[in-house]
C-alpha cells in the first residue's frame, strides 16, 4: 500500500475559507425575511450568505432576538467577546447622551466622552449591586476607538474649533441683507429648546414627594420646541412641538391640525432632519408667504439658523423665495437671536402661567387639591400653557434680541432681557406663595429655569429606559389601521418587496442595500404586526 502523500501547506491555507463577520443587523434581516415567507435559498442569494449560514441563523432565532433586546444599536458591529449587561447598558445610554449633545450643538471631545462613560459605568454598577462590582472599566482610548467603530460615530464633531468671529459677523449679515434687500419683517431666526413641562421648583412639596416615589419621574418628561420669529418682532411663528409619543391619551378627541402648536413625535423627543425639512417646506415657507401678502411685502425671506445636525444643509434649494444662512458653531451661542433672551423669557412665562393655572383650578389653599390637580396635569394642559406663554412675549422683546447680530434693526425703546426676566421671577414667586408654595424664593425659580437647558444627567439617561407611567399613556395604535384586510396588507407587502427588489438590484453596495431594506421594513413594522394579528385571529375558532 503506497504511503500517503503529505499535503502541501499552501493547499491547506488556500482551502481555508475566510470567515465573514455577520452583524446583528444582518441576522435580524434574515429572520425578518423568513417571517414574510421567503425561502432559505432566496435569502442566502439576496444577502450574499451561505445557505448553511442562513439555516444556522434560523435555528438560533430565539437567542438572536433575545440578544437584540439588550444589544447596542443595530448599526453596531458584531462583538468579538462577551460584554456584561452593565457595559452594554452604559454604551447604549452613552450613545443617547451623545445624540442629545449633538442635537443641542454642544462641543464634544474625547476626554469629555471618556469622563461621561466612566461616570455612567460607575452609577450603573452601583445600581446593579455587588454582582457587577468585579468588572473594571477605565474608559481608555482603546475602548473609545472600538466604541466609535461599533456605533458609527464619525458624524459627531470631535474637538471642532473653526473660524468665526462674533464681532465681524454683523458686517457679513449686513452685506447679505443689503444684497437681498430684506427688511426686518423678512429676516427670521428659529432655534430648538427643551422644556421639562411637568417640573416644579425643587423645594416644593410636589417635587419632594415625587423624588421619594419609585419609577419614572414626570418631572423628567421633556418635550422639544422650535421657536422663532422675525427681526421686526411683529410676527411669531407657530411653535413646533416634538414629543416622544404620537398619540398620548390626553390628545384623544382633539384634531392635531387645530392644536395651538405643530405637533410631531420622535422616540427621544428630538427635532430630526426629516421633521425640520417638513416644517420648513410645509409650515415656514407658506407662513412667510401669507405674512408677506398680508403686509404688502415681496414674498422673500432670509432664515438664519445655527449648524445643528437637525438642520439640513440644502434648505435654500427647496424654496425660490427663502434664503437660508447658517451661523458657525463658534459664534452661534453668542449671537443667535432666539438664544439671547427669547427662549429663557418664554420659559419664565410658561412657569408663571402654570402657577396661574393651579390658582385658577384650586384656589391655592388645600395642598391635597393641588396635589390631585398636578397628578392630572397632562400634555394637553401643558400645550395650552405653552401657547399662552408664547403669546405673552411682546414685539419689543422679539426685536431687542437682534442687538448683537443686526443692531440697525433694533428700536431705540428696546427692553432689557435681564430686567424682564427678573420681573417675571418676582411675579412667579408671588404667585407660588399664593398657591401654598410659601417656601419658594427667587433662587429656586432661577434654578428651575436654568435646568431646562442642562444636559441629560446619568439619572435622567437611566430613566429614559423606563416607560413613562400614569396619565401620559399612549394610544399610538391608530384605529383606522384595523379596517385593513389581510388581503390588502398582503398585496401592499408584495408591492413593497417588488419596489425594494428594483432598488437593490441596481446597486452593488451590500451595505447600502441592507440600509435601504432596513429603513423601508422598519417603516411598515406596524402593518406587519397588524397582519400577523389578523392572521392569528382568523385561525382561531369562532
Amino acid at each position: 500500500m503506497p504511503a500517503k502523500r503529505p499535503l502541501n501547506a499552501t493547499v491547506i491555507s488556500s482551502a481555508k475559507r475566510e470567515r465573514k463577520a455577520i452583524t446583528l443587523d444582518i441576522k435580524l434581516e434574515v429572520l425578518r425575511r423568513f417571517e414574510v415567507g421567503e425561502k432559505l435559498s432566496q435569502i442566502a442569494k439576496a444577502l450574499g450568505l451561505a445557505v448553511s449560514t442562513v439555516a444556522t441563523i434560523r435555528d438560533n432565532k430565539e437567542k438572536i432576538k433575545a440578544s437584540s433586546q439588550i444589544a447596542t444599536p443595530l448599526r453596531a458591529s458584531r462583538l468579538t467577546r462577551h460584554r456584561s449587561a452593565v457595559m452594554e447598558t452604559m454604551e447604549r445610554l452613552l450613545h443617547v447622551w451623545l445624540e442629545d449633545q449633538s442635537q443641542r450643538n454642544m462641543p464634544l471631545s474625547v476626554t469629555i466622552i471618556q469622563e461621561k462613560a466612566k461616570s455612567l459605568f460607575d452609577d450603573l454598577q452601583r445600581e446593579h449591586g455587588e454582582s457587577s462590582q468585579k468588572e473594571k472599566f477605565s474608559a481608555s482610548k482603546g475602548w473609545f476607538v472600538r466604541f466609535k467603530e461599533r456605533h458609527c460615530l464619525p458624524h459627531f464633531k470631535i474637538d471642532s474649533i473653526a473660524p468665526g468671529n462674533k464681532d465681524t459677523y454683523p458686517e457679513v449679515l449686513k452685506s447679505i441683507i443689503e444684497e437681498g434687500e430684506y427688511t426686518p419683517q423678512q429676516v427670521f431666526n428659529v432655534d430648538e429648546t427643551g422644556l421639562y413641562w411637568k417640573r416644579m421648583p425643587e423645594r416644593t412639596f410636589i417635587s419632594v414627594e415625587e423624588k421619594a416615589e419609585p419609577g419614572f419621574k414626570s418631572s423628567r418628561d421633556r418635550l422639544m420646541l422650535l421657536l422663532g420669529g422675525n427681526a421686526a418682532g411683529d410676527f411669531k411663528l407657530k411653535p413646533l412641538l416634538v414629543y416622544h409619543s404620537e398619540n398620548p391619551t390626553a390628545l384623544k378627541g382633539y384634531s392635531k391640525p387645530n392644536l395651538p402648536v405643530i405637533w410631531r413625535s420622535n422616540k427621544k423627543a428630538w427635532v430630526t432632519r426629516s421633521i425640520f425639512h417638513e416644517w420648513f417646506t410645509s409650515f415656514f415657507c407658506p407662513a412667510v408667504e401669507k405674512y408677506c401678502a398680508q403686509n404688502n411685502l415681496t414674498n422673500r425671506a432670509l432664515l438664519i439658523l445655527d449648524s445643528a445636525p437637525c438642520h439640513p444643509a440644502n434648505l435654500s434649494d427647496l424654496s425660490d423665495n427663502v434664503r437660508v444662512e447658517y451661523l458657525h458653531d463658534s459664534i452661534a451661542d453668542s449671537v443667535q437671536p432666539m438664544g439671547q433672551g427669547v427662549t429663557s423669557t418664554f420659559k419664565a412665562h410658561y412657569l408663571r402661567r402654570t402657577f396661574e393655572h393651579i390658582l385658577e383650578a384650586t384656589d391655592g389653599e388645600d395642598t391635597a387639591v393641588i396635589r390631585e390637580f398636578w397628578r392630572n396635569y397632562n400634555i394637553m394642559d401643558a400645550m395650552d400653557n405653552i401657547a399662552v406663554a408664547w403669546e405673552a412675549l411682546r414685539p419689543a422683546t422679539m426685536n431687542s434680541v437682534w442687538e448683537k447680530i443686526w443692531p440697525q434693526c433694533v428700536q431705540s425703546q428696546s427692553v432689557s432681557q435681564t430686567d424682564n426676566i427678573a420681573r417675571l421671577r418676582r411675579n412667579i414667586v408671588t404667585l407660588a406663595r399664593t398657591v401654598a408654595f410659601e417656601e419658594i424664593v427667587e433662587a429656586d425659580v432661577d434654578q428651575l429655569l436654568q435646568s431646562h437647558e442642562e444636559a441629560l444627567s446619568n439619572e435622567g439617561l437611566m430613566q429614559l429606559d423606563q416607560e413613562p407611567a400614569g396619565q401620559e399613556g399612549s394610544e399610538d395604535a391608530a384605529p383606522a389601521l384595523r379596517q385593513l384586510t389581510t388581503r390588502q396588507l398582503a398585496a401592499a407587502f408584495s408591492h413593497f418587496e417588488a419596489g425594494l427588489q428594483v432598488l437593490t438590484s441596481c446597486s452593488h453596495d451590500d451595505e447600502w442595500k441592507l440600509k435601504v431594506s432596513r429603513a423601508i421594513n422598519d417603516a411598515v413594522t406596524c402593518y406587519r404586526e397588524l397582519y400577523s394579528e389578523k392572521k392569528r385571529r382568523s385561525k382561531q375558532p369562532s
